[in-house]
């Protein structure tokens, strides 16, 4: 306890140190609050435009356009209670990029507890979160300029609008959802997890909100407007798959009666990926298809021929790891400097505690005079720290959009296996038809030998002409989705080629003037202090 009070007091006296101290009238340490924003009539979400970064390329000083640049759009109107994102901020992700008419604002807010009353059988036994989003928007999908709604949604809901939208709009780069994180649900304090997922949610619909196509979906603008149970079907679960497999499997990939393939809606399930039980058959089928690709000696019929794709894909693939060790770098920098701010500080507070024993000791005046330097040291250190705890803060605000863009290579990679396994069942269905087409040469072969034919054969002729026909119109349906999705890829890769280069741009600028702000304002505090103890050097 004693020492507890003991610490208190030295604090306090770190704190008197700038408080005291003359010159703290003419060197602001903190960042100056955000002056209150009014909205013009004609646009809710346009503020008054604060002076561009472009203005400050050849500043005066670099600690001027740090504190007047670059900080002050991020903050100037998230002090509203929606929490909504200044469109004119570069980190707003709510916002498509280079749009200044369109907008779609999404927060994520209210975590409230609430009871599982389906599976329940005790009260209090199975309960969840819901958490309340707010939209405001100007887009026609939504109903246009003043749109504003709110919906409540549990996580379980971000998870079929996340499994929807993989499914719909393959080969895209959907934004990756967060993870459900069971085992940090039972180790992190409560509050503090459901705070953490409610970020995280609000950061993954904003990245929804900013794709150019996810942004317009039927999907997400039910996810958003519709109150109530969510009306977006849920993928089927494994154990339904299994029981439905034992009746439907001929109808994947011809495995039997390849009649039961009727209408566009079941050659088209053939177009999307395999799942589970209900596709057994098939998955067995494309996994001999995949082994054969890489281990036989025969080249698959259908082959990945862009070569400009091919090598793009190689360029990500090493993108990635040097992004993967820059990140790592950055942690460590970020780190150093928290160290460094701590150190900085626990030097302060001991030549507090220096200056206060030097004081009450003092006999003779040199002595109240080494107290007094060891006071102005005291309060360089306590300013520098300061100093680097800022500059801490604006270093992860810029570098963290290395770590966005991990996360945003997840969503490429994901997109690529879209295009992998939409070429694998195509690939799977023109060695089917090859296999069918020779096993109808053959039986036709053996038929023909026998005076007035083979009734069984002829029948069995007639069965796989049908499954080959089935299986054709089943390969056209797989080309057709083959074919979306490598444009889809394609028109995301320029896309993210653009903004790779917007974001890299505004991260590097934000971060080198805030490194060259921040050391010439710790070089105006030692300076000072070297000012105030020149007389050790004439001496």
């Amino acid at each position: 306890m004693m020492k507890q009070e003991e610490q208190s007091h030295d604090e306090q006296d770190m704190e008197s140190l700038l408080l005291d101290d003359p010159s703290s009238t003419t060197t602001n340490l903190h960042l100056q609050p955000p002056q209150p924003v009014t909205f013009p009539d004609s646009h809710p979400l346009q503020s008054p435009k604060s002076p561009s970064f472009n203005s400050f390329l050849d500043p005066p000083s670099y600690a001027d356009a740090i504190f007047t640049s670059f900080d002050t759009t991020t903050s100037a109107t998230t002090t509203s209670s929606s929490n909504f994102p200044n469109p004119h901020s570069p980190d707003s992700s709510s916002l498509q990029p280079g749009s200044e008419s369109d907008y779609l604002l999404i927060s994520v807010s209210d975590p409230h507890k609430e009871q599982e009353l389906a599976t329940s059988l005790v009260p209090g036994g199975n309960t969840y979160y819901t958490y309340l989003i707010t939209t405001r928007t100007n887009l026609p999908e939504f109903g246009g300029p003043g749109s504003e709604f709110t919906v409540r949604r549990r996580f379980r809901d971000v998870v079929t609008l996340s499994d929807r939208l993989s499914e719909t709009y393959r080969g895209y780069f959907i934004p990756v959802r967060p993870d459900k994180s069971t085992v940090e649900s039972q180790v992190m304090q409560k509050n503090e997890f459901v705070e953490q997922r409610r970020v995280a949610l609000e950061k993954y619909l904003r990245k929804l909100g900013m794709h150019p196509v996810i942004r317009k979906s039927e999907e997400l603008r039910l996810f958003l407007e519709v109150r109530g149970k969510l009306p977006l079907v849920k993928s089927t679960d494994v154990a339904s798959r299994m029981l439905d497999g034992a009746v439907k499997l001929p109808r994947q990939l011809f495995g039997g009666e390849a009649v039961a393939v009727v209408g566009g809606a079941e050659l088209s399930e053939v177009a999307q990926p395999a799942k589970g039980g209900r596709d057994l058959l098939r998955i067995f089928k494309e996994l001999k298809q995949s082994v054969a690709n890489d281990w036989g000696g025969t080249k698959p019929l259908v082959m990945e021929e862009d070569k400009e794709f091919m090598e793009r894909k190689e360029r990500l693939v090493e993108f990635e790891q040097q992004l993967s060790a820059v990140s790592q770098q950055a942690e460590s920098l970020v780190k150093s400097q928290q160290d460094m701010g701590e150190t900085m500080g626990e030097l302060g507070l001991a030549f507090v505690k220096l200056t206060k024993f030097e004081t009450e000791e003092a006999i003779f005046e040199a002595q109240r005079v080494r107290a007094s330097d060891m006071r102005n040291v005291a309060t360089a250190a306590v300013k520098a720290s300061r100093l680097y705890r800022e500059l801490n803060t604006q270093t992860i605000k810029h570098l963290d959009k290395l770590h966005e863009y991990l996360g945003t290579m997840l969503a490429v990679n994901n997109a690529f296996t879209d295009r992998s396994s939409a070429l694998l069942t195509v690939q799977t269905l023109s060695s089917e038809l090859v296999s069918l087409n020779s096993r109808i040469e053959k039986l036709e072969v053996a038929s023909s030998k026998i005076f007035g034919g083979d009734k069984s054969r002829m029948r069995k002729i007639e069965d796989l002409k049908e499954a080959h026909r089935v299986t054709e119109n089943a390969k056209t349906c797989a080309d057709r989705e083959y074919e979306r999705i490598k444009e889809n890829n394609r028109s995301e890769l320029e896309r993210i080629d653009k903004e790779r280069h917007d974001d890299f741009f505004s991260m590097l600028r934000g971060f080198v003037v805030n490194q060259a702000g921040y050391a010439e304002k710790m070089a105006a505090v030692w300076e000072k202090l070297a000012e105030e103890t020149a007389t050790y050097s004439r001496q």
